[in-house]
Parts: structure tokens; sequence; C-alpha cells
């Protein structure tokens, strides 16, 4: 399972320790790939995963519904929003 180098001109280092090591060596053989390559492609998953649990908003169902039911009808502006839309016209030019 080899995937297509990109232009790889960038470099990271890192200490593993030997037994962290024989396990990664392991699991590259058995994905047919080199250690450099297995390692890569495991960081990047690793960090696409993390970025995304960063930036996606999981909702329970019922506030799913609470959202969809304000965004379809949503409340009349109170006297706060109405300030704070004077001055954001105040502050934008048209």
């Amino acid at each position: 399972m080899r995937t297509v180098e990109h232009n790889r001109t960038s470099r990271i280092e890192a200490r593993i320790a030997p037994e962290a090591l024989a396990v990664v060596r392991r699991a590259a053989e058995l994905q047919g790939r080199s250690l450099s390559d297995f390692v890569v492609a495991a960081a990047h998953d690793a960090a696409r995963k993390t970025v995304a649990e960063a930036e996606v908003i999981r909702l329970s169902r019922k506030a799913q519904e609470q959202f969809a039911a304000v965004l379809l009808n949503p409340p009349k502006p109170n006297a706060a929003l109405r300030r704070a839309f004077r001055r954001h016209r105040s502050l934008v030019a048209k």
C-alpha cells in the first residue's frame, strides 16, 4: 500500500524508544511502506483528525433541533442587538 510522494522538501526529527521503534517498523512492514512513509502518513492522519475534532461542532439530536428551530424562526432583535446593529453601521462604511 504505497502512497504517492509529493514534493517532500521539509524534514522532521524525533527520538523514539527502541521498543516503540520496533512496533512502528513492524507496522510499516505490514503495510508495505518504508518506515519514513509510514511515520509521515500516521502523523498526517493524526493531525487531520485532531484538527477536525477542534473545528467540528457536535450537537446532540435535541441541540440540533433547537439550533434549526432558532435558524428557521429567529427571535426578534432585542434592544442590545439593535444597538449593536447601529454601532456596526456607524463603524462600517456602506
